[in-house]
Parts: C-alpha cells; sequence; structure tokens
C-alpha cells in the first residue's frame, strides 16, 4: 500500500469554506478513481508548535499500490483538484509539501 500524504501552507486569506471545497475535491477522486482504499482530511494537531513549518492542513490517500497511485497523479481531475490547491498555497506550489510512503498490506 503507498499513503500519499500532502501538507499545505495555505496563504493569508484562504477561508475555511475554501478549504473545504478544496478538500471536497480531493475526497471526490476516491469514487473517480480505483484502487483509492481511503482519504483522510484534517488540520494538523500536534501540540509540537512550530514543527509543522506552516503546513497546517493537509490529507492522506492511501492507494492500493503504486500503479493506483500512478494512475491518480496522471488522471485530469487530480491536476484540476491540484491545480485549486497550489493556487490557494503560500507562494503555490512551494506551499505544498508531497511525501509518498509504502506500507505494509
Amino acid at each position: 500500500m503507498i499513503r500519499h500524504c500532502v501538507f499545505i501552507n495555505f496563504a493569508n486569506g484562504v477561508t475555511e469554506a475554501h478549504k473545504s471545497e478544496l478538500f471536497t475535491n480531493i475526497k471526490a477522486l476516491q469514487a473517480h478513481l480505483p484502487g483509492i482504499l481511503a482519504v483522510h482530511i484534517g488540520e494538523n494537531v500536534s501540540p509540537e508548535v512550530g514543527m509543522d513549518k506552516g503546513y497546517s492542513d493537509g490529507f492522506m490517500v492511501d492507494f492500493s499500490d503504486p500503479a493506483a497511485r500512478d494512475t491518480y497523479l496522471a488522471d485530469a481531475e487530480h491536476a484540476k483538484a491540484g491545480a485549486g490547491l497550489v493556487d490557494a498555497a503560500e507562494d503555490g506550489a512551494a506551499g505544498i509539501l508531497v511525501y509518498d510512503i509504502e506500507l505494509p498490506d
């Protein structure tokens, strides 16, 4: 299984309603693409003040395998959802951190 972790440093002025819309678009990909096992969305709740480096919100997508992740990455709907996140992030793509990890099944 691949866990695709995405952390966002949203630009000042991005409303909670806009964040919710962006995350709804990510969640909708689960119904659109096979191989997505789960989508987890939320705010950072770590008590370690400052360790988030401004990445206050994020999501994780669990994929059945690397091929399912790669299909997601190449998908037009994913590209559209991702572009919305880039537009809302501080300094565009520089305000987004992506980290994939392989987990045992």
